[in-house]
């Protein structure tokens, strides 16, 4: 994941095969989501800003659960980087990127993963010194095809795909070189949810932790 030089910090990317994306429409749940995963074996987090319980999510899971590493999905601009980095996240993922976006995220002091789906916009990232990136959507893009077919003429590029990633296709785009992680949402079903069952949340996470490649 790509941090400004003065201040490195460990991937996001490497910490866990699956980075769980989080969807929450009541901030009251962040706690419990958050330790569930964590104790699941899924310490890197993405709360999506889609949702007015965003920016109160992501505090209280910087504030009350320290082991886990919390960040900032669907950041579209400014505001947004702001807004994220205010409550709390310690990372930005954005679905696309612009110069003006990439310059905000950039400028923030906590790592970003800007998202692309064509190889000219990894080209233009690369360029940009940016080499770790969302690809996204990712099934809808083209898949594992498309990723392995960067591989060989961009092999600076290390990718986490998510969007149509599964329980069923996980390991298979794990076992391409140029993934380091995938981001999914199978181990949050919405039932699960719903009733605020933790315990579920924590076996559906601990078995993604262990998701690996298939080669």
């Amino acid at each position: 994941m790509s941090s400004p030089a003065a201040s490195p910090a460990p991937s996001v990317l490497d910490l866990a095969p699956v980075l769980p994306v989080v969807v929450l429409h009541d901030a009251e749940d962040a706690v419990p989501l958050a330790r569930a995963l964590v104790a699941g074996g899924l310490p890197a987090i993405e709360v999506t800003l889609r949702t007015p319980a965003a920016p109160a999510a992501i505090r209280a899971i910087a504030d009350a659960v320290p082991e886990a590493v919390v960040g900032a999905g669907t950041v579209l601009s400014g505001d947004d980087v702001r807004t994220a980095v205010e409550a709390g996240a310690r990372f930005l993922v954005s679905p696309g990127w612009t110069d003006t976006l990439l310059e905000a995220m950039r400028a923030s002091g906590v790592p970003y993963l800007p998202g692309v789906s064509t190889a000219s916009e990894v080209v233009a990232l690369l360029e940009r010194g940016v080499h770790e990136m969302k690809f996204f959507p990712a099934e809808a893009a083209g898949g594992t095809a498309y990723l392995k077919s960067l591989a060989s003429p961009l092999p600076r590029a290390r990718f986490c795909p998510t969007g149509g990633v599964s329980a069923a296709n996980a390991a298979s785009y794990l076992a391409l070189p140029n993934v380091a992680c995938v981001g999914g949402t199978w181990m949050l079903p919405a039932d699960a949810l719903a009733a605020k069952d933790w315990d579920r949340v924590r076996a559906l996470a601990a078995e993604a932790s262990q998701v690996r490649s298939t080669e």
